[in-house]
């Protein structure tokens, strides 16, 4: 058997910081549309990943766009249909300092919090057209 051995620097440059295809879960990017089932259940998106060679830096966007996708949207026993939603990609990544997120935060001075909303992420791609005419599975 030959064996191969992969150089440094190809290791190196594929392993560093960059945007590459990840397979993401729809309900990651939109977790409040529990009632659907969506075929398929993942999308393949442009993210960033990879090393940074110092542990004070981490791989993070520094460009970002939107990529429209046709994703089947299902309601159990009742509809389903071929329709757009958006997703983020990212472009270009870089390694930049960690956000220090050892700080302890400053507790508010209100009590305890009883009574207290917390603020929900808000989800930037809500975006969903349906096309007419339902679609078989």
């Amino acid at each position: 058997k030959s064996h191969e051995v992969i150089k440094f620097m190809d290791v190196y440059q594929r392993s560093y910081c960059r945007p590459i295809e990840t397979l993401v879960d729809i309900f990651q990017e939109y977790p409040d549309e529990i009632e659907y089932i969506f075929k398929p259940s993942c999308v393949p998106l442009m993210r960033c990943a990879g090393c940074c060679n110092d542990e004070a830096l981490e791989c993070v966007p520094t460009s970002e766009s939107n990529i429209t996708m046709q994703i089947m949207r299902i309601k159990p026993h009742q509809s389903q249909h071929i329709g757009e939603m958006s997703f983020l990609q990212h472009s270009r990544c870089e390694c930049r300092p960690k956000k220090d997120r050892t700080k302890p935060e400053k507790k508010s001075v209100r009590g305890k919090g009883k009574g207290q909303k917390r603020k929900r992420k808000k989800s930037r791609f809500k975006s969903w057209s349906v096309y007419v005419g339902a679609a078989a599975v």
